[in-house]
């Protein structure tokens, strides 16, 4: 393996034999390449929509009121449903149901601090939005149990409604008027995924007694307690039935309630990403038998050039397997040094892609959706891929140069 004579030998040949060796390092180094290539860029596609869908709790749950398409017990179609607070309490107590925050929208609603003002939206709710929709603190804390039940007035404000009311001095613990009502801001907050963050949140009840007068609700907000697509559809059925009970429409009406399930969707997402894994890998694997058919068909072509050669060495007193294990030799370390080329040029790439994006992004705060992100690759399979194309090229070389090895010295001294 180590004998001097035997690698000066065979960088002699590579050196007499440039264009072949370019081509059999070419075919290895291009087969790995893409692969990374392909793997990163599917990678990068399923993490990014996956990151999306962290922007909100995976196990989140919307529903907003609608009108009855079905008659039902006598009732004619087309009723308006309408939510209120009790609705809330019925769908916390079904099973499977983890926290629920009912939501009451005021639309644009006037903020003003000393001189500056502006129209912001004011999303009234209860504490447990910040779970389902995982809103970030910036500073101070969210709605909690006690402003809901004393019915304090607290907002919390985005942080674009920060910047533009109090510049660079400080918002907590100051009061700011919301439709000339002065209301104190407790926390700032922003929304993950959005870049524009010009939400307001006060607590439900205090909303309800000031502003509306009742207790409606204009949709509700939730988690459920599932993990696979049969068990989040059994609870959707379960809150259907508990709010068609209620409001006496038929829990199989599609329009009476509107209902996103968001679970549901991320792991049908999922699926047909994990298709497209697999057919990213169905690609890869055709590139590297591609790679590995250009290996074997110039291996087989180096040993029909060396059959005299061959046939000379065996003359002079050479053994069939020092013959074998010189050109397996070769092939061997071709087929490594591309390999890792290939390996380091596709993965590089792909480092370089994600490094780019991050820096671009900018802090996770400020980052807005993407369908591309960390396109990285598992460094365990690019090693077992260039591993798998050093063992193809092998055996290409090896199944030649025996056949070779076993002619006659006499028989292929005459080999033209």
């Amino acid at each position: 393996m180590f004998d001097i004579d035997k690698w000066q030998e065979i960088f002699a040949t590579i050196k007499k034999n440039k264009m072949r060796t370019f081509l059999t390092g070419f075919s290895v180094a291009w087969g790995i390449f893409m692969l990374m290539i392909l793997l990163g860029s599917g990678n990068g596609l399923s993490n990014g929509v996956a990151n999306n869908f962290m922007n909100d709790a995976v196990n989140a749950m919307w529903i907003w009121r609608g009108e009855t398409t079905i008659p039902y017990e006598g009732m004619k179609s087309g009723r308006s449903i309408q939510f209120h607070n009790d609705d809330q309490e019925i769908v916390q107590k079904v099973p499977g149901v983890g926290v629920s925050s009912g939501r009451y929208f005021m639309g644009n609603t006037r903020y003003s601090y000393l001189k500056e003002s502006g129209e912001y939206t004011t999303i009234t709710c209860q504490p447990a939005l910040k779970d389902v929709e995982n809103l970030i603190l910036n500073e101070g804390r969210f709605i909690n149990d006690l402003d809901i039940i004393q019915k304090r007035k607290v907002v919390v404000i985005g942080a674009d409604i920060k910047t533009a009311l109090f510049k660079d001095s400080v918002a907590l613990g100051e009061y700011v008027n919301v439709n000339m009502v002065p209301f104190k801001v407790v926390g700032i907050c922003s929304e993950p995924g959005s870049t524009q963050n010009r939400n307001a949140y006060m607590p439900l009840s205090t909303a309800q007694m000031i502003f509306s007068g009742s207790n409606k609700l204009h949709n509700l907000a939730l988690t459920i307690n599932a993990t696979t697509l049969e068990e989040s559809q059994a609870i959707e059925e379960q809150i259907r039935n508990a709010l068609g009970k209620q409001h006496k429409f038929d829990p199989k009406d599609e329009g009476a309630i509107g209902l996103y399930n968001k679970l549901e969707n991320y792991i049908q997402t999922m699926k047909i990403f994990q298709a497209i894994k697999i057919f990213i890998w169905i690609i890869g694997i055709g590139t590297l038998i591609a790679g590995i058919v250009g290996v074997s068909n110039i291996m087989l072509i180096v040993v029909k050039e060396r059959t005299k050669e061959i046939g000379i060495r065996k003359a002079i007193g050479a053994s069939p397997s020092s013959v074998i294990g010189l050109i397996l030799l070769e092939s061997i370390m071709i087929t490594t040094i591309a390999g890792y080329i290939g390996l380091v040029l596709g993965t590089g790439l792909m480092e370089m892609i994600n490094y780019f994006m991050m820096q671009s992004a900018g802090p996770a705060t400020e980052q807005s959706e993407t369908i591309f992100m960390n396109p990285t690759v598992d460094i365990n399979i690019a090693i077992y891929s260039t591993l798998l194309l050093i063992v193809a090229g092998a055996i290409a070389g090896y199944i030649p140069a025996k056949r070779a090895a076993s002619i006659k010295p006499i028989v292929a001294l005459r080999d033209e």
